[in-house]
């Protein structure tokens, strides 16, 4: 029986691993998922439970390898970013996987800004808002204060999806789109490493940075297939559209946070933007997008729970309600507070109403954090995926809010996945990417804002 083509994604979540065969035409021929229970640091602070990642991948690369319906050409991987893993010399792990969630200690952040020249400047210059640990540059510049000797002891620091990489390649590299992310290590006006990593000692400790879309063979001796050296999330999650579409757009990708990004704005950062929560990071192929994110979904899941409640209504009841206009017809409208948390739930009729004041609210917030990141381009199309794309009240509403853009509800299953596979399609694949890989659905203005 001729075996199937395929290639292996790892797709690395804060909460779910997975790990996916695509084959050929980029459909789902086989899917794992798993949960790690989290260590914790020196600290006592939660982290990812590193020995329980790294066994995983090759148990599971094991597992379908033994498959005989599967022949794997490839394999390649995206993460989370903003995580750092340190290697000795012996290619052992010097310290935990830290989480980007730890505080940072405020004494050491004021000591990095004012000798590089304070957070302005320099936010300016990495194209990124100061987030602490999140920068996870300054997680090795934290170690090199507090721990000098682990510090010393660092051969190799590998964001972690070249670190997933390297356990099958056993080569070290790094890859631009996790060091172009909110690293604070990536200078975007030199288009080079900022001063500061080499002033510190980092530099050695940074693996060389090789393409995006480079192969190099295994070095596990039952694994054939070419190895990829990893993809930053954000960044596989657009390849997509990237890919399938030609004319500028936005995509905004919703989930707990409301990302928009914007691959063909190309201007810098303004003050403004970087004190709007708005970066840049650089995509697989090397050129800066420009990103704002709102915390709609959480604020969303919170506000659902507190009219549920006032109304005495089941949350499930909002996943799918109908758009309905006349709730929000000028001649109707409600004077309402600014924000809708402040906002009394008394003053509408029902618990419908209720919820579609909401979402207009989080759409006029959408709206202003968006055009911060549409302003210097000539964008046509708006994409919205994840969980917003499937609310008809949310998407009508967006459409009226950008009536002179197009507004589409964009559907594709597992598109981050699909991204870290397309990255590397012609080492494995020779057929042509499919062009039915995004399915869109267009929403015309049918209410004025």
């Amino acid at each position: 029986m001729e075996k199937n083509s395929v290639i292996a994604v790892f797709d690395v979540g804060k909460t779910n691993k997975k790990l996916f065969l695509f084959d050929r035409h980029y459909k789902i021929v086989y899917e794992k998922s798993a949960r790690f229970l989290e260590t914790t640091d020196e600290d006592g602070f939660p982290c990812e439970n590193l020995d329980s990642l790294r066994l995983s991948v090759f148990d599971s690369l094991d597992e379908v390898s033994r498959k005989t319906d599967f022949d794997i050409k490839a394999i390649n991987f995206s993460t989370y970013g903003a995580s750092f893993v340190y290697l000795d010399e012996k290619g052992d792990t010097v310290t935990p996987l830290y989480n980007y969630l730890k505080p940072y200690p405020e004494d050491i952040q004021r000591e990095f800004y004012r000798r590089y020249g304070g957070e302005e400047r320099f936010a300016s210059q990495t194209a990124s808002p100061v987030l602490g640990s999140l920068n996870v540059g300054m997680q090795l510049y934290r170690i090199k204060r507090e721990q000098p000797e682990r510090f010393k002891r660092i051969k190799a620091a590998l964001h972690l999806p070249q670190y997933m990489s390297y356990l099958i390649s056993g080569r070290l590299y790094s890859d631009i789109t996790s060091i172009g992310c909110h690293t604070n290590l990536w200078d975007f006006e030199a288009n080079d490493y900022h001063p500061w990593v080499e002033n510190e000692g980092i530099l050695d400790k940074l693996a060389p940075i090789v393409p995006s879309d480079m192969v190099y063979s295994s070095q596990l001796p039952d694994i054939t297939a070419l190895v990829g050296v990893g993809l930053h999330d954000s960044s596989a999650s657009l390849i997509p559209y990237l890919v399938g579409f030609n004319q500028p757009f936005v995509l905004i990708s919703t989930g707990t946070w409301s990302i928009s990004l914007n691959p063909f704005n190309t201007t810098r950062l303004t003050e403004l933007e970087l004190k709007s929560d708005c970066l840049s990071y650089i995509q697989y192929q090397g050129t800066p997008v420009k990103a704002s994110r709102l915390f709609a979904g959480h604020e969303h899941e919170k506000q659902v729970e507190r009219i549920a409640n006032y109304f005495n209504q089941a949350t499930s009841k909002y996943r799918n309600m109908i758009f309905d206009p006349s709730i929000l017809k000028l001649d109707n409208r409600r004077e309402l507070r600014k924000s809708f948390s402040d906002q009394e739930l008394g003053v509408f009729a029902s618990d419908v109403e209720a919820y579609h004041y909401l979402i207009l609210h989080l759409v006029n917030e959408q709206k202003r954090s968006t055009e911060l990141i549409i302003k210097g381009s000539d964008v046509k199309r708006i994409f919205v995926d994840g969980g917003f794309s499937k609310n008809s009240i949310y998407m009508n509403l967006l459409a009226a809010a950008f009536p002179d853009i197009e507004v589409f509800a964009a559907s594709m299953a597992q598109a981050t996945a699909i991204g870290t596979a397309l990255s590397i399609h012609h080492s494995w694949n020779s057929d042509p990417i499919p062009n039915d890989l995004i399915e869109l659905k267009f929403y015309s203005p049918s209410i004025v804002l």
